[in-house]
């Protein structure tokens, strides 16, 4: 049984992305934390703090996880990266198991892995607003010169045309676009408290290799400053949200019923006439989703001292959520603009 829309065996038809669903997936999640393991392993060798032959052989090991095992180690301490440790170091072998992991914590591993699969993640969302932008283009070459009835208040003002409704759509979508491209996806690396006191004066040089080794972000230890978790999140919602007052407006102009034409789904079971344009709607509850769930994850900036069991462990239950839910949006707001037949009145 499964209790998340976003995996659930008939609503994941509608609110699922598998595409984006892949990097949250177990897989996803231990070869960001292995490769993590690698790439430390690799810069401490450039810097003389272990053995290059233990370097190689953590990033060559072949590594099976025993997933039970490492799903009882969490029950039991609360993050995987021990269990998961214990397991690599049987996989390298003796000699190399002294240099694996060494001057890190678990949350320099699990906060890497989130910003590794977050990267790509942004990326594809990049793709995905150029698209659905693209769309809207062809609308408007489409119709931009039809008539609509603009709103104020939800009460009929003056006539303007598609184009100046297109283009409320269209116009935050490059600029979320070019965010997305600038975010800054950092490597954590602090070690027990933040301090890398593991690694002496090589500490900072060791931590910008390792960033460059997996194509992060080089910046000092955030693990009790969480605002690159604040800043993504806060954008999936500004996504959502713009895409939900796109999904609002159609959901409107259908309501008005002469202004827009949709192809598509949507049939009732108790009116066979009915269109629904539920691509619109669902929208919107995307968009209220991720604007519920930012707030948990601002209540989730509050980690105190140097960890925070409480606050890191809300972040896993929210931004998983708020990144499918901003992919269901991007993936329903493209269809939705495919399928629109006509907008305006001539």
């Amino acid at each position: 049984m499964t209790i998340s829309p976003f995996d659930h065996p008939f609503l994941s038809g509608l609110l699922g992305d598998d595409e984006i669903a892949s990097y949250f997936s177990i897989e996803a999640d231990i070869r960001a934390m292995a490769s993590f393991e690698a790439a430390l392993a690799r810069a401490e060798a450039a810097h003389g703090l272990i053995p290059a032959d233990a370097a190689r052989r953590i990033a060559d090991a072949a590594f099976s996880p025993d997933v039970s095992s490492l799903r009882s180690a969490t029950a039991r301490d609360g993050v995987v990266v021990p269990d998961l440790i214990k397991q690599l170091r049987t996989a390298v072998g003796e000699e190399a198991a002294k240099s694996l992991h060494l001057g890190a914590t678990s949350q320099d591993v699990i906060d890497t892995s989130l910003m590794i699969r977050l990267k790509a993640v942004a990326f594809l969302f990049a793709g995905r607003l150029s698209a659905i932008a693209a769309g809207l283009d062809v609308l408007d070459r489409q119709f931009g010169r039809n008539h609509l009835m603009g709103h104020t208040r939800m009460q009929a003002a003056i006539p303007i045309t598609v184009s100046d409704r297109l283009n409320t759509w269209r116009a935050p979508l490059t600029t979320y676009r070019d965010r997305l491209t600038e975010l800054s996806f950092p490597v954590q690396f602090g070690g027990a408290a933040g301090t890398l006191d593991k690694l002496g004066p090589q500490a900072a040089a060791i931590r910008a290799s390792l960033a460059q080794e997996l194509g992060l972000t080089d910046a000092p230890q955030w693990q009790s400053g969480r605002l690159p978790i604040a800043d993504i999140a806060g954008l999936f919602a500004s996504i959502s949200g713009s895409l939900g007052k796109m999904g609002q407006d159609i959901a409107l102009l259908a309501q008005a019923g002469d202004e827009i034409e949709i192809s598509g789904g949507g049939t009732s079971s108790a009116m066979a006439h009915k269109q629904n344009p539920v691509s619109a709607e669902v929208l919107v509850s995307l968009a209220r989703f991720n604007a519920t769930a930012l707030s948990g994850i601002h209540q989730s900036v509050i980690h105190e001292q140097e960890r925070s069991g409480a606050a890191w462990t809300l972040e896993w239950l929210l931004l998983p959520q708020m990144t499918m839910a901003t992919a269901a949006s991007l993936r329903l707001a493209g269809e939705l603009a495919g399928n629109i037949k006509r907008l305006g009145t001539a």
